[in-house]
């Protein structure tokens, strides 16, 4: 399966694998949870990155629409495929753990600051390792994409919980790590970050017009 379709299911198989392993790190309880999450991305970026440029995240997705990495049928695509994956996640997680008995607290003042930030640490680190025509063919771009997210998870996570990414937010919302009632942050303030994050990549890199494969 070539072109977006076959993009699309490279999304949706990755986004649901990363979803799947950040509701049983979580389960695990374990004082590694924040490594663990921050590794399946790795994992994951690698595995697909040359499918579909591995987002995961329509975050990121919508900061590459906005850098001129995709365009917008594959960004449709995408978010569409990223949704569906984590959403699949968060119901199969059901057979192996139960429903959470509590979601997240958080501020909301104070969470939807560290979601817009570290989204925004995410995707420019993204749109500067993987789309950058100066990073061609490099072989750091997972391991820098995911220690991002592992190092927000340990920063902030316990002020929002650490989502960074609507379709992650939206598994964790059905599993019941975090609370219906605070979808909307975890969708806004990341897509914030994100179109700060891309229009400052195009700032500072303006002959870079470069699209991602």
């Amino acid at each position: 399966m070539t072109g977006t379709a076959g993009k699309a299911l490279a999304e949706a198989i990755s986004t649901f694998l990363f979803v799947f392993s950040i509701i049983g790190a979580i389960n695990s309880k374990s004082p590694l949870t924040p490594l663990a999450i921050g590794l399946a991305l790795t994992v994951l970026v690698y595995a697909a990155g040359h499918i579909s440029g591995a987002h995961l995240n329509p975050a990121v997705s919508f900061g590459a629409l906005i850098r001129g990495a995709i365009g917008v049928t594959d960004f449709v695509a995408y978010i569409v495929a990223q949704f569906v994956g984590g959403a699949l996640a968060a119901l199969a997680s059901f057979a192996v753990w139960p429903h959470a008995d509590k979601a997240t607290e958080i501020q909301v003042g104070p969470a939807f600051l560290v979601e817009a930030l570290f989204t925004l640490a995410l995707v420019w680190v993204v749109l500067n390792v993987a789309t950058s025509k100066d990073n061609d063919n490099n072989s750091f771009y997972g391991l820098a994409i995911g220690g991002t997210v592992f190092v927000g998870a340990v920063s902030v996570g316990g002020i929002s919980g650490g989502g960074f990414n609507p379709a992650v937010a939206l598994g964790l919302s059905i599993s019941g790590q975090f609370a219906w009632s605070n979808l909307w942050l975890y969708v806004v303030a990341p897509l914030a970050g994100a179109a700060v994050a891309a229009i400052l990549f195009r700032v500072l890199s303006a002959g870079d017009k470069k699209a991602a494969a």
